[in-house]
């Protein structure tokens, strides 16, 4: 099982774009760098899955775009991160660059797993609460659960947490017409 590894110095985006390229996830979280491994097999089957669903009603719908990891999103100069999943609505596509996203996509979703647990659970989810993700998605392979939380007041409300165990249906408002059972995407 690989560590995620942390670095303290003061990084920015200038900092993050010299990283190598070489198959890791690395972020910038308030200065600091994260580095984790690339993710295992089961987790890449359950971001495949979600992704096809949530892109299927974003396309046929028009709603907007789906992007997976690898994809940078700034949300400042000194916050760079790489989640899972994410989303951007038609309303809002002007953030979408050529090189990244520039400012706080409608939805993020974390996969989790023993590496990136604490930084998505804890500190992503603050991050992703103060610059105004609309909602965030923390899914959990080992629980096969997923918590839903929304932005209410510039505050993430208590999440909802959703399993597989009591047959849970996924959806969200952001995608008018999106529904995923839990079961069918921890089968």
């Amino acid at each position: 099982m690989a560590k995620q590894e942390v670095c303290s110095a003061h990084l920015t985006y200038d900092d993050y774009v010299l990283f190598p390229d070489d198959g890791k996830r690395h972020e910038i979280i308030e200065g600091d760098h994260f580095m984790t491994p690339a993710p295992r097999t089961h987790h890449q089957r359950i971001s495949g899955r979600l992704s096809a669903a949530l892109n299927g009603v974003a396309v046929s719908r028009r709603l907007g775009e789906v992007f997976a990891a690898p994809c940078d999103v700034v949300l400042s100069d000194e916050n760079v991160v790489q989640p899972d999943l994410l989303f951007v609505s038609s309303a809002r596509a002007e953030i979408i660059t050529e090189d990244n996203i520039q400012g706080a996509p409608d939805l993020m979703v974390e996969i989790l797993s023993d590496s990136s647990r604490k930084k998505d659970e804890v500190t992503k989810r603050k991050l992703y609460e103060r610059f105004g993700v609309a909602e965030y998605w923390i899914v959990d392979p080992e629980l096969e659960s997923i918590r839903v939380y929304k932005l209410a007041q510039q505050r993430y409300s208590r999440a909802t947490e959703l399993s597989k165990e009591a047959n849970d249906v996924l959806t969200t408002e952001l995608l008018p017409g999106f529904h995923l059972s839990i079961s069918e995407l921890f089968e």
